[in-house]
């Protein structure tokens, strides 16, 4: 395994735990302690986690993890999944999309749509549309999170007031039946919840990672969700009390 890529599964064990001992993940990575604390000093750096006595936890300053590190977890089934929302995309003349790296699979596939209106807080989703002069796009406005690219705030829960959506596309971070949909970032969960408010109806696209995992902030119920796309790997029995809150669960 490239160095990268253990980085990348080191922080997502410990965001999933809350903290991970060294010897525990040099077991599980098969590499020795010091390489392990090689890796937790240069995450500490990068402000994804913060070393403790013999361990790491969540760093304070913590909101969400940089996109390069997700773009590199379970593309092939983001990619299953954005295929498999194109359907849900059909009929559609306003479409609302978040940010993450599962719908940034999916809004390119409607790329060469015409006569499509977009309404998105996701800066890299927003410039990858506006190639196509046949599409209008509307950015929300805010601060914007280095992590996601994402308007976050007041004003961009605000801007979204004025629009409504006939289909909204949702990434969270987190999937369970009796919390619902969750985000690692607080402020970010609300702007998604408010587009989910101002929407006819809510796709939300999670891999199976996803399913089962309970982020810090709350996003909606998943009786405020139409439909969840995920993957083949999600367990029967999660995808079985989601379904029994009312929601459609697609696996691609």
């Amino acid at each position: 395994m490239q160095r990268k890529q253990r980085l990348n599964q080191i922080v997502s064990a410990v965001l999933s735990k809350n903290s991970m001992e060294v010897h525990d993940l040099a077991h599980h990575f098969e590499v020795s302690e010091a390489t392990i604390r090689r890796d937790l000093e240069l995450l500490e750096q990068q402000q994804l986690l913060s070393r403790t006595h013999g361990g790491a936890t969540r760093h304070i300053a913590f909101n969400d993890l940089p996109l390069g590190y997700k773009n590199q977890q379970d593309i092939e089934e983001k990619r299953r999944i954005a295929h498999a929302a194109l359907t849900y995309a059909d009929g559609a003349r306003v479409i609302g999309f978040t940010g993450g790296t599962t719908i940034g699979e999916f809004a390119p596939l409607l790329a060469n749509r015409s006569g499509l209106t977009v309404v998105t807080n996701a800066l890299n989703i927003a410039i990858r549309l506006t190639e196509n002069p046949g599409m209008r796009v509307f950015t929300v406005g805010g601060e914007v999170r280095s992590s996601s690219k994402e308007s976050v705030g007041p004003s961009a829960e605000t801007f979204l007031l004025d629009y409504n959506i006939d289909v909204s596309f949702i990434g969270v971070d987190g999937v369970e039946a009796s919390a619902g949909c969750t985000n690692y970032d607080q402020i970010g969960a609300r702007v998604n919840s408010m587009m989910m408010k101002q929407s006819r109806k809510t796709v939300v696209l999670a891999d199976a990672t996803k399913i089962g995992r309970i982020a810090l902030a709350s996003l909606c119920p998943m009786t405020a969700v139409s439909v969840l796309i995920t993957d083949s790997r999600a367990p029967d029995s999660a995808v079985d009390a989601i379904e029994a809150r009312g929601c459609t669960v697609i696996r691609a």
